[in-house]
């Protein structure tokens, strides 16, 4: 199982509870490059509305040499597919082909609330943008009519760029279907060992295996701190993660899992208990482990990374 990290685009290592500053491409690129030079395998960015992923990715991966750079994820609404896939290629070509893209659907209350867009079909819109995204980073031409993309003899391309992985982030059977059939993978949070075992991983490698494709990969996300304090640590995250307990999606995989929120399925305790928590997750059949380091106090940064360093 390899082992990645996760950064977003804003700092809160003060205080979990606060949204915190926004942080530089600089902090982005030097974490990669203590990633790399401490042997974790995968560095991956979340998109929200601060630093551009997909760009931060790319610039990151010019920086390195040998680590995989990934967007965890970005919001597909807000960028046609044609657009997206001339990102990540450009992206491709500045990481020398280490950089992966995975997408998402983001959630109502960001695509309709906040930007006015319609979030009536995501399923239909997820489909019809794999329809078009998909063949144009493995090069192809595209010529695709739907209901809400209308493509027509149009490719992207960079120079040095190869085929672009594709990932999308999926939760739901129809999430999981077109991900398995269209792309390489699957990138996961708030989903606990039990429903990935159960739910995510057979529908995922059915689909596939439905599409004559290779076995893809589960990126895993889970938050994890190094603590002798775990009751204080999980109440901490508990305060700084309330909100993805009611999205939607993310409660239905919380009540899949039978918890009461994501402080749950958190990793929380000693050297020895952070190695139980990922060992079950490798045993959930998970490809990537990506750990989403909880600041829940000064120094646990640095002292998870440097743990999870000794395991990769």
């Amino acid at each position: 199982m390899r082992m990645g990290i996760m950064t977003g685009t804003r700092s809160s290592s003060d205080d979990v509870n606060q949204i915190g500053r926004t942080i530089t491409i600089d902090e982005v690129v030097g974490l990669v490059q203590r990633a790399e030079s401490a042997g974790f395998d995968t560095v991956w960015m979340a998109n929200v509305f601060a630093l551009d992923a997909i760009m931060t990715m790319g610039i990151a991966g010019r920086e390195t040499s040998t680590i995989e750079v990934g967007t965890a994820v970005t919001p597909t609404y807000p960028r046609h597919p044609t657009a997206i896939a001339q990102q990540a290629v450009t992206a491709a070509a500045a990481a020398r082909n280490r950089f992966v893209l995975g997408i998402g659907l983001a959630h109502k209350v960001m695509i309709e609330d906040a930007l006015g867009m319609s979030y009536a079909r995501p399923a239909r819109h997820m489909h019809e943008y794999l329809e078009v995204l998909a063949p144009l980073l493995r090069g192809e031409t595209v010529n695709f009519s739907g209901e809400q993309y209308r493509v027509t003899g149009l490719s992207v391309g960079a120079a040095g760029a190869d085929d672009v992985p594709l990932m999308v982030a999926a939760l739901g059977e129809q999430m999981l279907r077109l991900a398995g059939r269209f792309t390489s993978g699957t990138i996961t949070w708030m989903v606990g060992p039990k429903t990935m075992t159960d739910h995510v991983r057979p529908t995922l490698m059915n689909a596939a295996q439905e599409a004559g494709r290779p076995e893809p990969r589960i990126v895993a996300g889970f938050p994890i701190v190094l603590t002798h304090e775990p009751d204080e640590a999980r109440a901490r995250i508990a305060a700084g993660l309330a909100l993805y307990g009611r999205l939607p999606s993310y409660r239905a995989m919380l009540d899949r899992e039978g918890v009461a929120g994501p402080e749950d399925l958190a990793i929380v305790g000693d050297e020895a208990t952070l190695r139980a928590g990922i060992e079950r997750i490798r045993e959930t059949g998970a490809s990537d482990f990506n750990a989403a380091i909880a600041e829940t106090d000064p120094g646990a940064f640095d002292r998870t990374f440097d743990f999870l360093a000794s395991l990769a």
